[in-house]
């Protein structure tokens, strides 16, 4: 496995290995000891697994409080994944990274608490898979506007198909300070 440091703190790009034959592929994409090994020491509670067509945007979403971490997988198509730190007095509060993630390059992505995540589909459909270190909790989720002009994220589509809440999410600076402080980040 190969684990690489992202721009912004604690959020990690891991590439396990793929195993091919001429009957097809096998990776392991998730062992304690391993990612462990690798600094990340978490405790997952929840799996979801959602699919979604070309031109879909989902996010930019964050908890607070019980925030959670996430481990994103793409088992089947393409997103363009991107994270950004939300955590009020962060040296990076406003960054923001973006991969491509596909079922073709098995990349997986560690998302920390105190981020914003959200993703775009650039492939026919896609398979989108991520673990989670805490439960949802409908009372602590956020939304941050995905066009937000000061964030200025470089996404690859222009007309997104969005959920009625995500296209009616405020921009960062909209967001009470209280929501952007997390307190009880591990």
């Amino acid at each position: 496995m190969t684990v690489s440091e992202t721009a912004l703190p604690g959020v990690r790009l891991f590439e396990p290995d793929v195993y091919t034959d001429d009957r097809g592929s096998f990776a392991e994409l998730w062992n304690v000891r391993d990612y462990g090994r690798h600094g990340l020491d978490v405790t997952f509670v929840q799996d979801n697994l959602s699919r979604s067509r070309d031109g879909v945007l989902r996010g930019l979403h964050f908890q607070n409080p019980r925030p959670q971490g996430k481990l994103i997988s793409v088992l089947r198509g393409e997103v363009y994944d991107v994270v950004v730190d939300v955590r009020a007095g962060a040296d990076t509060f406003g960054a923001w990274e973006g991969q491509v993630l596909s079922a073709d390059n098995a990349r997986q992505l560690y998302v920390p608490e105190g981020y914003a995540h959200g993703f775009v589909v650039t492939s026919e459909e896609a398979l989108f898979h991520y673990k989670c270190t805490d439960f949802y909790h409908p009372e602590a989720d956020r939304t941050v506007r995905w066009d937000d002009p000061a964030l200025a994220i470089d996404w690859p589509t222009e007309d997104p198909i969005l959920s009625a809440k995500d296209a009616g999410a405020p921009a960062l600076e909209e967001i009470p300070q209280e929501a952007l402080h997390f307190d009880d980040v591990r």
